[in-house]
């Protein structure tokens, strides 16, 4: 179905310039609501439902692997995809991909000299409903080149007190948390790296959401640089 833009290119330039790098620059994370509007967000969703009626999402896996002695689900326990927006029944995903480009865009120059020039493929993720969350952790601890993360949820009628399935940010010196609720049509950016650990509350209904990283193109060179000579060294030794 084709989309109207709700945003023009001039109120996406407003809102980068006068909420997200500001946000950005002097808390380390900024939420916005009502970014599509119902007819989009409503697109959004049903894509991302189908997907999750299809079979589509699969248990999401552990950064470096599993832990031997703990349970996957004990960490993480949303079921996810991997998608780009351009595969068949995600229109309205990738025209969401494509407001989030035009925001980044934007902020990109004026948020400290970074190099923003691509992200990750969009991560479409559920968690269950049956108490699933993920434990405190940072998205990027070690340089891998991931700057900005993005979250776009999904979740209509969503109660805090009785679903669950907050995302609290424990910002790096900050003497507060943030309780960020996954509601319908909001998305938050934050800093990937260790000023913002976060985790997902246990949730007790079917909680979606959609999220992209932005990679530092400085770090990210930088980190496939050491994986290359990592990947050459293991091979060396194992032909020795």
């Amino acid at each position: 179905m084709p989309f109207i833009e709700r945003l023009s290119d001039a109120d996406l330039e407003r809102l980068a310039l006068e909420r997200l790098v500001p946000d950005l620059l002097a808390q380390g994370f900024c939420c916005v609501d009502g970014v599509l509007g119902d007819l989009v967000g409503d697109a959004v969703l049903e894509q991302v439902k189908e997907m999750h009626r299809s079979g589509v999402l699969q248990d999401g896996r552990l950064a470096g692997g599993s832990v031997p002695g703990v349970h996957r689900r004990s960490i993480r326990g949303d079921k996810i995809a991997w998608v780009s927006g351009s595969e068949r029944g995600c229109e309205a995903i990738s025209f969401l991909l494509t407001l989030i480009d035009k925001l980044i865009s934007v902020c990109a120059r004026r948020l400290g000299g970074r190099e923003i020039r691509e992200r990750s493929k969009a991560m479409v993720a559920c968690y269950p409903g049956n108490g699933a969350g993920y434990v405190k952790h940072v998205d990027n601890p070690s340089g891998d080149g991931r700057c900005i993360t993005c979250i776009y949820y999904l979740n209509k009628n969503w109660d805090a007190k009785e679903h669950g399935g907050v995302l609290r940010i424990f910002p790096e010196g900050r003497s507060y948390v943030a309780n960020i609720k996954p509601l319908f049509d909001r998305m938050l950016f934050f800093w990937s790296d260790r000023r913002n650990p976060h985790e997902v509350q246990p949730s007790f209904s079917t909680r979606y959401a959609i999220t992209v990283w932005y990679f530092d193109s400085v770090e990210r060179a930088e980190a496939k640089r050491r994986f290359r000579d990592r990947t050459a060294q293991q091979q060396g030794s194992s032909s020795s």
